[in-house]
């Protein structure tokens, strides 16, 4: 057991098994940092040259590892797929006989032209007066269905707000259309007109095979988007590096799985997934959750922004969705050597635990955890131009994750196997 004194501080190093296992070091999470959250990289925004540089090198650095692709890929680590971008619409409807305002009317829809009638039985659902509409809404909006939505008038102003939500789609996904109206329409005819962009969107995914139980799988993941280039700030700084949030998870995936394909001890087959498009509605997890069983998802460790301290100080996360599963539980008793110490989410309130890229399998009952740092309430570089390597931690995001590393233990090795996640 080795200590390493730091100024005012002992950390009990998690490198304490560094007879059987390589060390992840400082000094390679600062070169991938500093290289996914440099100016070049234009702050990684989706369909921009930066998100397709950084492309490029997670692409290399996956290969550097000794990644391979997910069997049966055809476009080696590119998980690549086709969002739809709605610029101009023109709806009218007509319902039992009266015609309705287009300002009464929404349409989400790939299609450039749509008719609609009652005799294409579409579902109907029904948001009432006191309903729940923001959870009714979205959980149609993130469906592949047909469906009218049906929008009590009492909802005007959250049917307005809802009127100016710009949202990709899915290429094929389902008509979702919703009047606001407080009867229940027999006959209708709704017509849609609309221009339409299509955009392609590339995750990076690639594998290290299990030895005996290669069809179980265990996932690490972040997102690598961020926001681009927009005004510059007083300073005269205008690129959204994204450091924290979220090269530093990006960073925790690549020498994960330089760290794992060194030591090659994973029974289950490990996935390693940089998403894109996280910053405009995760749809970089949800088409990757399209695209897995999630019945052979064992557990998923979806990283985001671990470069600066949590609430608690050094050599300590927390764990969005703690009380989902037993997964948290399993974690911190692979750590009962060392100080280090997983939290469950201190920021309920702030539904975390179904706003990242975990969420989408999470829902699929995956034990599907976000893990973090990032002090919600006081955290002052998020989402600004000041979110620069500089304001980081690196050792300390170091020691994470490694913490990460040693808690999945267990996991990848098919000792244990965390409860599945109920979130309804």
């Amino acid at each position: 057991m080795r200590l390493i004194f730091l100024p005012g501080l002992l950390v009990l190093c998690l490198c304490v098994h560094s007879q059987t296992l390589p060390s992840i070091s400082e000094k390679e999470v600062s070169r991938i940092e500093n290289i996914l959250a440099a100016d070049d990289m234009q702050g990684r925004q989706v369909f921009t040259p930066g998100i397709d540089k950084a492309a490029d090198y997670i692409r290399k650095e996956f290969k550097d590892a000794g990644l391979i692709p997910l069997p049966g890929s055809k476009d080696g680590f590119d998980q690549s797929f086709t969002m739809i971008n709605p610029e101009s619409i023109e709806v009218s409807a007509v319902i039992d006989g009266s015609s309705i305002g287009s300002k009464n009317i929404l349409v989400f829809s790939t299609a450039s032209s749509l008719t609609v009638t009652q005799a294409d039985r579409y579902q109907k659902v029904f948001i009432n007066k006191g309903s729940d509409f923001r959870s009714v809404v979205f959980k149609y909006l993130e469906s592949d269905q047909n469906v009218l939505i049906l929008v009590d008038t009492s909802f005007t102003k959250n049917f307005t707000r809802l009127a100016r939500y710009h949202m990709h789609q899915f290429e094929g996904s389902g008509n979702r259309i919703l009047i606001l109206t407080s009867s229940d329409p027999q006959q209708y005819k709704i017509q849609v007109s609309q221009k339409t962009k299509k955009q392609r969107l590339t995750n990076l995914v690639g594998i290290i095979p299990g030895k005996s139980k290669p069809e179980e799988y265990v996932i690490f993941s972040a997102h690598y988007d961020h926001l681009g280039i927009g005004k510059p700030d007083p300073k005269g700084d205008s690129i959204y590096n994204g450091a924290n949030d979220d090269a530093s998870g990006t960073t925790a995936v690549i020498t994960l799985a330089e760290y794992f394909s060194k030591i090659q001890n994973n029974e289950r087959t490990l996935i390693f997934a940089a998403f894109t498009a996280e910053e405009i509605g995760e749809f970089g997890s949800a088409y990757f959750s399209k695209m897995v069983d999630p019945d052979k998802v064992i557990a998923m460790f979806n990283i985001e922004m671990i470069g600066t301290e949590s609430k608690w100080g050094k050599n300590s996360a927390y764990i969005t969705g703690f009380d989902k599963s037993d997964m948290g539980i399993i974690l911190q008793k692979n750590l009962s050597t060392s100080q280090f110490k997983f939290y469950p989410d201190p920021y309920p309130e702030q539904g975390l635990f179904l706003r990242s890229d975990n969420a989408t399998l999470a829902k699929k009952g995956v034990p599907a955890h976000t893990i973090s740092t990032s002090k919600m309430d006081s955290e002052k570089y998020y989402h600004t131009q000041a979110d620069e390597v500089e304001t980081l931690d690196l050792i300390n995001m170091t020691e994470i994750i490694r913490a990460i590393g040693l808690s999945a233990g267990s996991i990848i090795a098919g000792q244990d196997t965390p409860r599945r996640v109920i979130t309804e």
